[in-house]
């Protein structure tokens, strides 16, 4: 039984038990049932937007996973391993200048050459690297392969 159903059933019990409006008691109890009433319509509106919100909600929150779906998927297919272009092959390595003690990335080639300049201070850092062979994933001046 909903809330309005519930009001129009005091409604007419007190209609039949034929209260008399003119008395102090009836005024009171006609008063009562005009506020519930009034209640229980805005009780019953106010189901009805939520019921309508929760919809729309839905609706938003279905087309929100489609569009992540299609835009994840997008740019999952210019994964790193895939691309072409070459501008994602390099690997990059954290450097710490020992003079000003300024944290930079150099990719790999850079490491390679041999040195650069810290972009802070200026002072040129040189690198004594070697490199492995082709199955060697270590990258370290004591590999054993």
């Amino acid at each position: 039984m909903t809330i309005t159903e519930k009001v129009a059933y005091l409604k007419g019990l007190i209609e039949g038990m034929e209260i008399d409006e003119a008395t102090k008691e009836g005024k009171i109890l006609k008063a009562i049932m005009d506020v519930l009433s009034d209640v229980a319509l805005s009780v019953e509106d106010l189901e009805a937007t939520v019921q309508e919100m929760g919809e729309q909600v839905d609706t938003i929150d279905e087309d929100l996973d489609a569009l992540e779906t299609d835009y994840y998927d997008e740019y999952d297919e210019y994964d790193d391993d895939d691309c072409d272009c070459g501008c994602c092959d390099d690997e990059f390595y954290d450097v710490t200048c020992p003079n000003c003690n300024e944290e930079f990335a150099v990719d790999e080639d850079t490491l390679l050459d041999g040195g650069v300049d810290c972009p802070l201070c200026g002072k040129h850092l040189e690198f004594d690297i070697e490199e492995c062979d082709d199955d060697c994933d270590c990258c370290c001046d004591d590999c054993e392969e």
